[in-house]
């Protein structure tokens, strides 16, 4: 079943409805069409998690693997199936767990090149101490680029009861930020709030 896009929206990531072991995603572009799977392993010490093409996991796009078992302001290495480094997602601990979430976007030289962070003031704090407020307050990012602060995308989690789904629009183009690593970090993203949800 197909999942239609938001107005602007690009992709759109879904939770797997009775996951019971890790988490699943589905990614479908903006006609519906599945474009991608994301799979978190369960019972890892070290978050680890695939982006595939499909849910056969044949051809495997990217993995994001955390550096260390217990990290407040947890670093994820992006990497290509053969272990060639592509990036890496740092979420911003203190900020992320008390007032809302950020997260810096490096290159694989480790140069900073973007940062996704949670828009709004009182709704992403009410969120971290009100439970089930998510819900009725759904979450937004902005992609900002780190050279001159333009917005190139938004993370957009829709309105739903029972799913968790994030969608994505992107608002330019980007030399040092692809589309698929966008996609990892809304994958990674999508897996971390929709625990926390």
């Amino acid at each position: 079943m197909g999942i239609k896009a938001g107005p602007g929206e690009l992709y759109t990531v879904r939770r797997k409805i009775l996951k019971i072991f890790g988490a699943a995603f589905h990614v479908y572009d903006a006609q519906g069409q599945l474009v991608g799977y994301c799979k978190q392993k369960a019972f890892k010490l070290k978050e680890d998690i695939r982006l595939f093409t499909d849910e056969s996991r044949s051809t495997e796009l990217l993995r994001l693997s955390a550096r260390s078992i217990i990290d407040f302001g947890a670093t994820y290495d992006v990497t290509t199936p053969d272990g060639g480094a592509v990036g890496s997602l740092r979420r911003k601990g203190l900020k992320s767990s008390f007032v809302r979430d950020e997260w810096l976007v490096f290159d694989e030289e480790g140069e900073q090149i973007a940062t996704i962070r949670e828009t709004g003031s009182f709704t992403p704090f009410v969120r971290r101490y009100i439970d089930n407020i998510a819900v009725f307050f759904p979450q937004r990012f902005e992609v900002l680029r780190e050279s001159d602060g333009a917005h190139i995308a938004t993370l957009r989690q829709h309105f739903n009861l029972f799913v968790y789904r994030l969608g994505v629009a992107i608002h330019q183009d980007d030399e040092n930020l692809d589309e698929l690593m966008l996609l990892g970090a809304t994958c990674l993203i999508a897996a971390i709030e929709g625990r926390q949800s």
